[in-house]
Parts: structure tokens; C-alpha cells; sequence
């Protein structure tokens, strides 16, 4: 063993040069050490007797590398724990951190994010998120997560610079990253996960409560989350937008200030640090140098809270604006067309759905499922997509989206007006109906006034309701929209975690249920063969068309303009977001 020790200690050299020129380049390096280990062979079996040769083929894969990433949570790399190769690459990765991080460039320049809906105080604190994506774009622009998606990665390893499941499933251990900290200077412990994760009362918390039955502080650095029984999803809920729970708050700080002091002065562990709000205007966020992943470029982010669609292509036109949200249809167009600016399409897991929040109501007209099948046939969904969305946005057949794992892959309603009649008046309604108010979720005028427009023209008479974003999410939770009304969610997950908020009749934004559904629910949450799991959500799905639970509208591909300053805009870096990752975002020179 003495022999080999040279050529270890010689390796180093080569291995962080590429971290004192800062260059970073994290999927190359991720997919290099992969590589090179599978062709060593490495496994559970063999580690012991691999582990040396694999400590070459590290050190000349980090040496060919340009840069460093949070590999030691990947299962290739697994199997090397507990043997010098492994010692060896965790060293080096963090030495290589901390050479990348003192070497890059101070953060410069201000950008301006015009976002389509106006900002509330409430997305400071993940504690409260709904099950969208919406919020994600400010809270992981403040804050961190123990597990969430980042450019390369999925479900990448973030606070937590490691994460295990034990063999029988019953229990999750993270370990925390050395020397993490709050903005306001206070380290970041297992206490304030296990704080965090006790207070979070957001999307899918129910479910989240009900199966880990205790956090359990094992020291500073490591928590562990033990489960009632196996589940397959809690990484699905807790590392990533499925929910919020994964995002860590200061305790210390939090219990100081509370939770409506948090909510205007919010501190959190991400890559940008909170300066200063006009409450409905904007947001001013400045980089922080020591963010453990990379030193952000841009130093000033502006979130400004721009509702009316016009305006943000406008500001983006002028230069008001670097990047604008979810630009409507006529307006993406118009953008698209300007020298210097373009239009990008997420491809993120989002769709538009009608609710029939009286279908379980015997007395309600929309008990009748003609009606409901009358609302699918009216909607022109194809027509919707182009108007809205320039083609982006396929028509959909269930609420779940197609990108999702274990989505039903259906396709759409036909587009069928005369039959929508026949229909109606077969329920009673030759001369159509009058269905009052009807709330679309706000941001997407195009989609709503298009919506009302296809429902008026076969007798289904409704009036649009304008609200704000905020009041919409409240309303919906709190089952105060009546009748029918227009929602869309984005958050990511699988459809799993669709069916727990808004099918299952415990959702937390469901109007109703059926016990069957709810059974079938239960029944792939315990299951961990994948194909069983797949067939039982194929199931649900099912049911639901069958049924005409609801309409779908179609998925959404948000359609962002970006100005000419912006050399690297990032929209679609990070799995299943429409938003960018502010920290890699880069200037033109």
C-alpha cells in the first residue's frame, strides 16, 4: 500500500488545477468520474479490491475535468464509501470548492425580472407554498433545500452534500455541507432542518406529516427522517418543487422575528440575499459571494411585479426589463420578432385544467355528467394553444402533464360544439345555461377570455372574474370558488403528487373524492415494484376521465422574453422550472 502512496499525493496537483483557473463545467464532470469508474467495474462486491484502481481512474478523470460537482451522492459513486478512492474524492472536491469559489469573480451588473403576476409577501416563507412553481422563482432565488433540482441535476444534492436510504426503506439520512450559513451570518445545523421541516404547512404536508413519524438530530451535521412505513415518493415530495418542505429556514431567527417579521425581512441560506421590498412593486435581491455552489454573476437582482402582459413585452423592448414572464401569446410574437431579443418556451410540468367544484352536489346542475361532458366538447383546445401560445402548449386530455412519470398519456377531447348542445339540451338546458362567474387563474388573459369565449358560444353563459394571484391561490384552497373556474399548476413531482393535491378527496385543494380513488391512492403510495406503482396512477387517471372530473385545457410551455444584454439566460437549465437559475445567469460583455 506504501507504494501507491506517491502517485496519490502526485495526483493532486493536476486534480485542482482547473479549480484555481475557476472554470466550472459540472455535468462534464460528473459524466467523466461516472464513466471512468463503470469501466473499472466497481460494486458493492467488489469495492475493496477495485477501490485503488479506481482511485487512478478518479485522479485522471479529475485531472482531465474542468471543473468540480456534488458527486458523492450518485449511486456509481456509492460504491466506493468507506475506501481511500472515496476519501480521495471527497478531498479533492472540496478543496476544489473552495479554490473555484475564492477565484471567481466578484458579481456585477443588476438584472430586471418582470414577472407576470404580483409578488406577495407570502412567497418569502416556504412554509405556506402551494402545490405551483409560481413561487419557486423567488424562494429558491433567497433560499436553499437540503435535495432540489439544479442545472445537471434532477434531484441534486444542495444543503445536504449527501443523502442515504436504508435498506428497509424506513428511514432517510442527510448529512449537511461543512461551514453552511444563514445571510445573517448564523450556521446552518440539523436543528434548523428538523424546525423546518415540523413548522412547513404548504403542499403536500399532510401527506408529508402523516408518514415521517419523527426528525431525529443524530449531530450538528446529520438529521434523519424516519417514515411510518416504506414510500417511494418521499424523495419525490421533499426534493423537489412537489413541494416546499426540502427548504431550510433559521430557526434562531425565525423564532425572534416570527412568522409575519420573516415575511418582510426574510433570511434564507440561497444565492441571493434579501436587501429591500416595495410591497406589490418590487423586490431588490443582491448575490451572496459564499453560496456554496458558485459565486452568482449578476450581483443585483430586481424582481418588479408587472401583471398587465402588454407592459413586460414593453419594459423588455426598452431595456426596462432583462427577462419577462410568461409572456401572452400576441405579445411572445411580437417579441420574437425584435433584432436582439427572443422568446424561449419552458418545459416544465404545467397544465390548465376547468374545476367542477358542484359535481358531488346532487342539487347542483353539475352533478349532471352531460354538463361536464358538454364543457370538454365546447373547448377549441387546439385553437386555444395557437392563440395563447403560439403553438407550444399541446391540448390536453388529463390534468396530469405528459412529462410527468406515471402520466397517463391520453389524448384530448375532441373539439365538438354541436354535439356540447345536444348535450346540454338533453340535461334540461335547450336554451343553454346561465353558470355565473367564472375565475381564471391570473397571468394568462389570452387563455381565459379564450376559455369563456368556446363555453358562451355552445349556451354555457359565464362572466370572467378578475382576481390576483394570491387571492386565486387563497380562494382555492380555502374551497371558496364555486361553480366553475380555470387553474393551472406547475410544481414538478410525478403524478403521484398530483393526484395527493388535487384528485384524492384529502387533497388540499381537492372539492371532492370518490373512495376508490382515494383506495388506489393509498395503494401506490405503499408500493415500490415501479410497474405496479405505474399501473395503479394509470388507474386513477383513468377514473377521472371516466367520470369527467374535470377539463383538461392544455400543458403549458411559458413563453419568456429575454432582452438583448442577456448572454446566458438559464430558463431551461433547471429540470421541470420555467424560471432561471439566477446564480449561472451571465451578461453579454
Amino acid at each position: 500500500m506504501d507504494r501507491k502512496v506517491p502517485f496519490l499525493k502526485g495526483a493532486f496537483t493536476p486534480l485542482v488545477a482547473p479549480f484555481k483557473r475557476g472554470e466550472v463545467d459540472y455535468d462534464r464532470y460528473a459524466a467523466l468520474i461516472e464513466w471512468q469508474i463503470e469501466q473499472v467495474g466497481c460494486s458493492e462486491d467488489n469495492m475493496r479490491s477495485c477501490h485503488w484502481t479506481s482511485a487512478r481512474h478518479i485522479a485522471a478523470c479529475l485531472a482531465a475535468a474542468t471543473s468540480i460537482a456534488a458527486l458523492i451522492a450518485s449511486r456509481t459513486i456509492r460504491c466506493l464509501r468507506g475506501t481511500f478512492a472515496y476519501l480521495m474524492l471527497t478531498a479533492v472536491v472540496a478543496l476544489g470548492a473552495g479554490l473555484a469559489t475564492a477565484g471567481a469573480p466578484a458579481p456585477s451588473g443588476h438584472a430586471v425580472m418582470a414577472w407576470h403576476v404580483t409578488i406577495p409577501p407570502s412567497w418569502f416563507d416556504p412554509s405556506t407554498a402551494p402545490p405551483q412553481i409560481t413561487p419557486f422563482g423567488m424562494l429558491y432565488a433567497i433560499h436553499d433545500a437540503l435535495v432540489r433540482p439544479y442545472p445537471g441535476y434532477k434531484m441534486g444534492p444542495s444543503l445536504a452534500e449527501s443523502w442515504e436510504e436504508s435498506e428497509d426503506g424506513l428511514y432517510y439520512t442527510f448529512k449537511l455541507r461543512p461551514g453552511l450559513k444563514f445571510h445573517n451570518g448564523d450556521p446552518l445545523t440539523a436543528e434548523d432542518v428538523k424546525f423546518s421541516f415540523e413548522r412547513y404547512k404548504g403542499a403536500a404536508a399532510s401527506i408529508l406529516h402523516d408518514r415521517v413519524v419523527r426528525v431525529e438530530i443524530v449531530d450538528p451535521r446529520v438529521v434523519r427522517f424516519h417514515l411510518k412505513s416504506p414510500w417511494s415518493d418521499f424523495m419525490t415530495f421533499y426534493g423537489t418543487t412537489a413541494s416546499a418542505a426540502g427548504i431550510i429556514v433559521p430557526k434562531n431567527y425565525l423564532t425572534q422575528v416570527g412568522d409575519d417579521g420573516f415575511k418582510k425581512h426574510p433570511i434564507g441560506a440561497g444565492p441571493y440575499k434579501f436587501v429591500n421590498q416595495k410591497p406589490g412593486v418590487e423586490i431588490d435581491l443582491e448575490a451572496d459571494p459564499g453560496y456554496w455552489r458558485r459565486v452568482p454573476n449578476v450581483k443585483t437582482l430586481v424582481m418588479k411585479s408587472v401583471p398587465e402582459a402588454t407592459t413586460r413585452a414593453v419594459m423588455l423592448k426598452t431595456g426596462e426589463a432583462d427577462i419577462a414572464y410568461v409572456l401572452d401569446g400576441p405579445d411572445a410574437d411580437a417579441i420574437g420578432k425584435t433584432p436582439g431579443m427572443h422568446v424561449v418556451a419552458s418545459k416544465h410540468a404545467s397544465i390548465f385544467w376547468i374545476e367542477f367544484t358542484e359535481q358531488w352536489d346532487a342539487k347542483s346542475p353539475w352533478h349532471d355528467k352531460r354538463l361536464r361532458q358538454a364543457v370538454n366538447l365546447a373547448l377549441d383546445r387546439q385553437r386555444i394553444n395557437e392563440a395563447a401560445c403560439l403553438g407550444f402548449c399541446p391540448p390536453a386530455g388529463v390534468i396530469v402533464p405528459r412529462v410527468m412519470d406515471f402520466a397517463l398519456q391520453v389524448e384530448p377531447p375532441p373539439y365538438d360544439p354541436e354535439k356540447a348542445r345536444r348535450l346540454l339540451a338533453e340535461a334540461g338546458y335547450p336554451n343553454g345555461i346561465d353558470a355565473g362567474e367564472f375565475a381564471a387563474i391570473p397571468g394568462f388573459p389570452t387563455v381565459a377570455e379564450a376559455v369563456v369565449n368556446d363555453l358562451n358560444a355552445v349556451g354555457i353563459r359565464m362572466r370572467l372574474r378578475q382576481m390576483e394571484r394570491a387571492a386565486f391561490y387563497a380562494s382555492w384552497q380555502e374551497k371558496k370558488l364555486r361553480g366553475l373556474f380555470m387553474t393551472a399548476a406547475g410544481n414538478s413531482g410525478n403524478a403521484a403528487s398530483r393526484v395527493e393535491s388535487f384528485m384524492q378527496s384529502k387533497g388540499d385543494y381537492a372539492y371532492g373524492g370518490y373512495p376508490d380513488i382515494d383506495d388506489l391512492f393509498r395503494q401506490q403510495a405503499d408500493e415500490r415494484d415501479p410497474k405496479k406503482r405505474e399501473a395503479l396512477l394509470y388507474q386513477i387517471q383513468q377514473l377521472t376521465i371516466d367520470r369527467v372530473m374535470y377539463a383538461p385545457v392544455m400543458d403549458l410551455r411559458a413563453l419568456m422574453g429575454v432582452g438583448p444584454r442577456i448572454a446566458k439566460h438559464t430558463i431551461t437549465d433547471v429540470w421541470m422550472s420555467p424560471f432561471p437559475s439566477y446564480e449561472d445567469m451571465e451578461f453579454k460583455e
